[in-house]
């Protein structure tokens, strides 16, 4: 399978006008400030929307939409593991964590006895 894709110059057209639209679905959310949040929200999500329409239709866009339904049917291949193999595992990480916080304090606390002894601040 190639990684490489081939873009025409209507592909690029295609993709321009879609950052096009989205650069101006932006500026005009910010622009309309003083309309309805909800309004604006919309009128954006429509944006979005029609511009992702747009980039879809090119090369690149159909490599994308390919490679996001190889994920799919990949993640669908996973096992997950059960809530009672989860909370095993937590307790595990929890108790070795705790293991090696209480180890390197008692290494820290010898170093600090051997620095002590071997500099006479102390005995």
């Amino acid at each position: 399978m190639s990684t490489e894709i081939q873009a025409g110059g209507a592909d690029t057209a295609k993709l321009t006008a879609a950052a096009a639209l989205l650069v101006g679905g932006v500026a005009a959310f910010y622009w309309f400030a003083d309309q309805s949040l909800l309004m604006r929200v919309l009128g954006l999500l429509a944006v979005v929307g029609v511009s992702i329409f747009i980039a879809a239709q090119t090369a690149l866009g159909h490599s994308i939409i390919a490679f996001l339904g190889d994920t799919r049917t990949e993640v669908r291949k996973v096992v997950w593991p059960t809530r009672a193999e989860t909370t095993q595992t937590v307790m595990a990480v929890i108790f070795v964590v705790i293991l090696m916080g209480v180890l390197l304090w008692m290494l820290d606390m010898f170093l600090l006895w051997a620095i002590r002894i071997l500099t006479g601040q102390g005995g």
